[in-house]
């Protein structure tokens, strides 16, 4: 999944950042209002963490304007305010959570798993496909009954095929979803991804559809 963090305390936004990386999303930053502007309308990003208090263009602002033009990505606010009137202000302006600075990364990131999988109409809890059982909230894989390890590359591929499963999900869209600013266009990151990926799954479960893309489905 990718995400895009819109925050203008450096240290913060070093620091959510390397959690989300390291918790396997794809992350892009932006200092400022404008900035993360720019940003949102040039990516397609699964979700949107926004402070409040930007600089240039403050994020209810920025908010605003992405609802205006039309842009239903889900957001989570970040603010120092804590009152009730302040997160309603939030939610009214068409924010889909709030959530309180200071506050533990791993709430964070458990809010942002949760609007990723809510922006694909999937709930928390285990799956079934086949001889897989997987659990996105866990991070949890298991084939016919074994642990699997994965990367955090191939989490992120296979949480967004299964988000997508039964549909045929271009190369270009998971790169642009899976991968932030810092891999060069044109790579094989996606092709050696699904070939790792299809290593520990089977291979039956990730199919190729020659000039369209990929699907996950159950044979």
């Amino acid at each position: 999944m990718r995400v895009l963090l819109v925050e203008d305390s450096k240290i913060l936004l070093r620091t959510v950042r390397r959690a989300l990386r390291h918790a396997g999303f794809a992350v892009d930053t932006a200092a400022d209002g404008e900035e993360g502007l720019v940003a949102a309308e040039a990516n397609d990003y699964d979700v949107f963490v926004l402070d409040i208090m930007l600089p240039k263009l403050d994020g209810l602002s920025l908010l605003r304007q992405l609802r205006a033009a039309g842009n239903t990505t889900h957001v989570l606010l970040l603010t120092a305010r804590d009152t009730v009137a302040d997160r309603v202000q939030g939610l009214r302006q068409g924010a889909d959570d709030y959530l309180v600075k200071p506050f533990a990364l791993a709430e964070l990131i458990e809010r942002v798993r949760v609007l990723c999988r809510r922006a694909y109409g999937n709930k928390s809890g285990p799956l079934c496909i086949g001889s897989l059982e997987l659990d996105l909230s866990a991070r949890r894989l298991r084939r016919d009954g074994a642990d699997v390890d994965l990367t955090a590359r191939e989490w992120r591929l296979l949480e967004y095929l299964v988000l997508r499963r039964g549909q045929v999900v271009p190369r270009s869209e998971i790169e642009e979803h899976i991968y932030d600013e810092l891999v060069e266009p044109m790579s094989n990151v996606v092709d050696t991804a699904v070939y790792n990926l299809r290593r520990k799954v089977g291979a039956n479960f990730i199919q190729t559809r020659r000039g369209l893309g990929y699907v996950l489905e159950v044979q």
